[in-house]
């Protein structure tokens, strides 16, 4: 089962050079792809973002959002809540003071870590983290095929 941090859903919403790749994984998945609470609230901050940039119109961004809703009310995903062993492990990889984590970043591992889901991410340094830290995945680049 693929669990997709936040890098691996933007792309999904919000046309960039990862959405046709991401659009292709997920259309290929048998099993109901993975999200956290944590996707969710990084995504409306990343639509946030790109509209106090300009990048973005408010009305794009509220129809992203309601498409994004209607998509885990669907079960397009299955949302995976945070609990407070998620939050132990976090705090334990973060505190090695060997790996550059971040707080949400390692919370998405230990997500993926408990759980035993592989991480698709857009995200280098997430990805060479778990990788270190031997959690499976899949790191998204513009020319991955599915073949």
């Amino acid at each position: 089962m693929i669990y997709l941090d936040t890098s691996a859903i933007v792309p999904y919403y919000v046309p960039e050079k990862l959405s046709d790749v991401v659009e292709k994984l997920l259309q290929e998945q048998k099993d109901q792809p993975i999200i956290s609470q944590l996707v969710e609230v990084e995504l409306f901050s990343a639509l946030s973002r790109r509209v106090r940039m300009g990048e973005l119109s408010q009305n794009d961004a509220r129809r992203i959002t309601e498409l994004f809703e209607n998509h885990l009310h669907e079960g397009l995903y299955r949302l995976v809540l945070l609990e407070n062993q998620h939050y132990r492990l976090a705090r334990d990889w973060i505190s090695r003071f060997d790996l550059p984590l971040r707080t949400l970043d390692a919370l998405h591992l230990a997500v993926s870590r408990i759980n035993n889901f592989s991480l698709v991410t857009a995200d280098e340094k997430l990805a060479q983290s778990a990788t270190i830290l031997d959690i499976d995945i899949l790191l998204l680049t513009s020319d991955l095929n599915f073949s």
